[in-house]
């Protein structure tokens, strides 16, 4: 009776499942796009064996370049790139320190990614297959490295910081193993920059009296604001540098301060590179899906206060401006935990097991470096503080770096991960710290136009 019972519940489950409505696969803009990996045509450096060309990526084809030299130490360094724009075709960048690292005996390697857009999803994946494959890639010649090292500038700091965590160790569908990471100039937070870019954009509009009355108010809709948006807050925007007015100006670069870390060397002169607020400024109008990188809206301003003074308590104009700005609330998990591979905006959690060292301008307006704090704090939270080295130096730019400061960085981050002793690092967190006229002097090598020079030693 009991097997007849079981047979027939089985039966009505087998019926019930195949009468369901199956669930539709969830769709982003970004599974539409098509893309062209490009063969690299580099020259090897003399010495040193180049190999070249394109592999499977997760999203299609990715294009790789390998360069080994002659005295190989065994170690492996995977270079992550930067955001390269929503073009079709997609391009391996060479990293800065490729020679100084094949002085040293370190083998490097670079993934184009299988998509371009903002799809560090792509870079995490395709970076760990490009690990994976590095003896295949090279025809035997050359076995697994002994030890991988990231390292990688802007998206591509999201990506390094990325691919040590916990969550990617645990979710990726190429898992690899790296014994540290060198985020420069890198997204710290996934969530964190698209905020920003929302609240700036947002800000600027309604303190011009253009702001927007519904999320999203639609890309050709803000762009035919901008031209008043930029006259309402800058007496002048067509040179290098910008120039705010006395007035709506002085507010929204008040606010800007407060929003990307508070006040620190080099904020004022940041705010006014042009190429960053054009680059901040062109995401306006967007609908919080990152260009298609997420199914849903991921911005949300629904508990943020905006001030442009520094009481104790907003001003009654900041409370006015506050009650009369477009709140908006995000959707439900727009950036949901995938079953087969890293999320679409891989989690930067702090949960690692491997020093990082992490080097950030000041005055960076299109990547803010509040994101260093917000990565000491999730660090901090997750136990592992004294895995996290941040440097500070003293630049208005998006990734302003000379080689000095990336080999002493890459230097100090490769000894202490051989030999366990911490190098130096900058408070990013304490604000008189961060305000100190002279922060960032620490690790500054070279003094930038515009930027006061370091006391003398």
């Amino acid at each position: 009776m009991m097997r007849s019972l079981t047979a027939s519940l089985l039966a009505a489950l087998a019926l019930a499942a195949c009468s369901r409505t199956p669930v539709p696969a969830e769709t982003r803009a970004q599974d539409t796009r098509t893309f062209n990996a490009i063969t690299p045509t580099l020259t090897a450096t003399p010495g040193a064996d180049l190999y070249q060309g394109t592999m499977d990526g997760i999203r299609g084809k990715a294009a790789y370049a390998i360069e080994v030299p002659a005295n190989w130490n065994k170690q492996l360094i995977m270079y992550t790139h930067g955001y390269a724009g929503d073009g079709p075709d997609l391009r391996v960048q060479t990293p800065a320190l490729r020679e100084y690292w094949l002085s040293l005996g370190y083998a490097w390697a670079a993934s184009s990614y299988s998509s371009n857009y903002y799809d560090v999803q792509a870079g995490v994946e395709d970076t760990n297959a490009l690990a994976n494959s590095f003896s295949t890639l090279t025809g035997g010649k050359y076995a697994q490295p002994s030890k991988n090292i990231i390292m990688g500038f802007s998206m591509g700091g999201h990506v390094a910081a990325a691919a040590v965590e916990k969550e990617t160790a645990q979710t990726a569908k190429n898992r690899t193993t790296y014994a540290a990471a060198m985020p420069a100039c890198g997204v710290m937070d996934e969530e964190y920059e698209f905020q920003w870019l929302g609240d700036y954009t947002l800000v600027a509009a309604q303190l011009a009296g253009l702001g927007p009355k519904a999320f999203p108010q639609g890309t050709d809709t803000y762009k035919a604001l901008l031209p008043d948006i930029l006259n309402a807050n800058f007496s002048s925007y067509s040179g290098a540098l910008w120039q705010e007015n006395a007035t709506q100006g002085a507010k929204l670069r008040e606010i800007a301060r407060n929003l990307t870390g508070g006040d620190r060397p080099v904020f004022n002169l940041g705010f006014r590179v042009a190429a960053l607020q054009g680059a901040v400024f062109s995401t306006g109008g967007s609908d919080g899906t990152v260009t298609g990188i997420l199914p849903r809206n991921i911005y949300g301003n629904a508990t943020t206060t905006y001030r442009w003074t520094t009481g104790a308590t907003p001003t009654p104009a900041e409370m006015a401006f506050n009650a009369s700005i477009l709140r908006v609330t995000p959707a439900k998990d727009p950036n949901p935990a995938l079953p087969d591979r890293v999320r679409y905006l891989p989690r930067v959690n702090g949960e690692v097991s491997v020093p990082v060292l992490t080097l950030h301008t000041t005055g960076d307006f299109y990547v803010p470096f509040r994101h260093q704090q917000l990565y000491r704090a999730a660090m901090t939270a997750a136990g592992n503080g004294d895995r996290l080295v941040q440097r500070a130096v003293r630049a208005p730019g998006h990734c302003d770096f000379t080689a000095a400061e990336l080999v002493e960085g890459f230097n100090d981050l490769v000894k202490w991960e051989a030999t366990g002793v911490k190098p130096a690092g900058d408070d990013v967190t304490t604000p008189a710290v961060v305000a100190d006229p002279n922060y960032g002097c620490t690790f500054t090598r070279g003094t930038r136009p515009g930027v006061d020079a370091c006391p003398a030693n």
